[in-house]
């Protein structure tokens, strides 16, 4: 796929959703930090549902760390794997409140040492709140950017270095975004919506679909 057809797809996506946001629910960083957390291998409405009563009672580190692990778990038992996350949420909250002055930080690397936290994890936070311009890959981005050829890859890191290179630049910013609203409802795994795809034309997944 050559830079003309990226630009095109990408245009395409702008024009449909101007201004794409995260489908996870949250009025400040430290709110999304734990909302991105609990939301490995669970969907975005299942973390909502349970972060509208737990953001209602503990909304920054020192109010979470009151709760203790146990009274975490009460509030994100509907979630899967909430034992970890709520162990590894505790943790957080006292790192950034002894390490950080309870900010999040605005650095790869800081956040990256916090428990449960990954690179997707901190590449969401750095470009949905810091605005920084990288791209975390989740199965949707990594099925999308495969799928279509946008960006061919073996692992989510390859996917991810590719994306950073490949996609223009102007619409770096918001393209983790319209990629993984793609592969949610359009570009879906099981059965792709080619026929209602804005980008159909210019997908080189079509050609090898077999009826």
């Amino acid at each position: 796929m050559n830079r003309d057809i990226r630009f095109k797809i990408f245009d395409r996506l702008r024009n449909e959703n101007p201004h794409p946001k995260t489908e996870l629910n949250y009025s400040n960083v430290f709110e999304l930090l734990i909302a991105v957390l609990l939301s490995a291998q669970a969907t975005d409405k299942s973390v909502n549902i349970a972060t509208d009563k737990l953001f209602k009672v503990a909304n920054t580190p020192e109010k979470m760390l009151a709760l203790g692990v146990d009274g975490l778990k009460q509030y994100i038992r509907t979630i899967g794997l909430f034992n970890s996350k709520a162990a590894n949420a505790i943790k957080t909250c006292s790192i950034l409140i002894q390490e950080h002055n309870s900010q999040v930080p605005d650095s790869r690397e800081y956040l990256e040492a916090l428990p449960g936290v990954g690179r997707k994890t901190a590449n969401v936070v750095l470009n949905t709140y810091f605005k920084h311009p990288v791209m975390a890959v989740d199965t949707h981005i990594f099925r999308v950017s495969n799928r279509t050829k946008i960006a061919k890859g073996k692992d989510v890191r390859e996917v991810e270095d590719k994306l950073i290179k490949f996609i223009p630049k102007e619409f770096l910013l918001d393209a983790h975004h319209w990629l993984i609203l793609h592969g949610r409802y359009t570009c879906v795994a099981r059965k792709p919506k080619c026929g209602s795809c804005i980008i159909e034309d210019l997908c080189e997944y079509k050609d090898k679909l077999i009826d």
